[in-house]
């Protein structure tokens, strides 16, 4: 992979191009892994801050995290899941295709220090985010715990990634076809009784982040969210990222997106997200098969 990388980036930084797909991996249903040829982002790049990602020049700008980066090769990690059209037209992408824009690192990164004992809940394909951010955390010399959780086994993704940084992982499924039977909530739990925990980090689905949320409360553990409200130019600029925290608005492009989860409000986020549905689904119907 790495080889290929650095055979990729000497050729575009002849040919002038950038941002060249030099891996491509089909993880679950509907979800990719890809390795982007983006060297200035690569050295920069920390756990918890994602990119601006505009597929081709009618395209529009959507934001996605930065699950790992590798600086001596030049390229970044993404793992996206196609939930609309831009993310259909990403999917569709070949290695050695690229896209017409990358922008970032974007947003704070993720605080590291050492905590003490600190838990990563990671919910579908959010939690190919908890890869870097388990890498960082574990060398601040934190114990770190992981609970990955999705639907069915077909739908978990970055496991084996993200055990090498766990003390302890925990896998949970829906229906039971791996790991323990039921949500991330439940190790969760588990874990704030039985232990001392300094720190929780959730990211992935609305539902499980404000789960997590309510329960880390009961227990006064400090806990952050990754928020991923509609976002434009990932600069502040536009104000479509805003969300409410702590009763002031915040803008998840730059002030987060990791937010105190204690003090979101998550039913303005939720009903937020739902603007562009009916949009969003007659732009992805126009457009069913890849070209």
């Amino acid at each position: 992979m790495f080889v290929l990388c650095r055979q990729l980036f000497f050729l575009n930084e002849s040919r002038g191009n950038m941002y060249r797909i030099v891996q491509k991996k089909e993880i679950a249903p509907r979800t990719a892994m890809m390795m982007l040829e983006a060297p200035q982002i690569a050295k920069k790049a920390r756990g918890g801050q994602f990119v601006i990602v505009r597929v081709d020049a009618q395209g529009e700008r959507v934001p996605l995290t930065i699950a790992e980066s590798f600086p001596e090769e030049g390229c970044i990690k993404i793992v996206f899941q196609e939930v609309g059209l831009t993310t259909k037209k990403l999917r569709c992408k070949k290695v050695g295709d690229a896209v017409a824009d990358l922008l970032g690192p974007l947003g704070a990164p993720t605080e590291m220090k050492k905590w003490g004992s600190v838990i990563l809940v990671g919910g579908g394909y959010g939690a190919a985010s908890l890869e870097m951010i388990a890498r960082e955390l574990k060398s601040e010399g934190n114990r770190v715990f992981s609970i990955i959780g999705a639907r069915s086994r077909e739908f978990l993704v970055q496991v084996d990634e993200i055990k090498v940084y766990s003390d302890k992982l925990y896998v949970t499924t829906d229906d039971g076809t791996q790991g323990e039977r039921g949500s991330v909530i439940l190790p969760l739990q588990r874990l704030l009784e039985s232990s001392v925990v300094d720190r929780v980090l959730a990211i992935g689905p609305l539902p499980m982040m404000r789960a997590a949320a309510e329960l880390t409360k009961r227990f006064a553990v400090p806990t952050t969210v990754s928020l991923n409200p509609i976002m434009v130019d990932g600069t502040g600029m536009c104000g479509s990222c805003r969300v409410s925290v702590g009763g002031q608005t915040k803008f998840a492009c730059v002030d987060g997106p990791e937010f105190n989860a204690h003090e979101v409000d998550f039913d303005q986020l939720a009903q937020r997200l739902r603007f562009y549905t009916e949009e969003e689904a007659i732009a992805t119907e126009r457009r069913t098969q890849c070209r």
